[in-house]
């Protein structure tokens, strides 16, 4: 996860806390994935970003996890994500994302 969105993080966290924050991930590497929900929960394990050393401790999903599509409008998902869930392998990246958060 880059330095930018980690500082927008960070920032929101320290604005607004934690509580009633989920990240919701849109990558399509499954190695930026883990990478990302690793960042948002323990920390920026390359410790070059404003996480570095910062545990927040955030739930993570992935907008291709049937649980994130099943809360949203049909319509509005397939016209925005149906797409890419077509392009992609859905099932590596959700396994990635279930992976990092020790689901598995």
């Amino acid at each position: 996860m880059d330095p930018d969105n980690q500082a927008l993080i960070k920032r929101i966290v320290d604005e607004r806390g934690s509580a009633d924050l989920v990240v919701l991930l849109g990558a399509a590497d499954p190695d930026a994935v883990e990478v990302a929900v690793e960042t948002d929960r323990e920390g920026d394990p390359a410790y070059v970003g404003p996480l570095a050393g910062v545990p927040l401790g955030l739930p993570v999903v992935h907008v291709f996890e049937d649980e994130v599509k099943a809360q949203a409008d049909p319509t509005v998902y397939e016209a925005q994500v149906g797409f890419f869930a077509l392009s992609f392998d859905v099932e590596a990246i959700t396994a990635a994302v279930r992976r990092a958060r020790g689901d598995v």
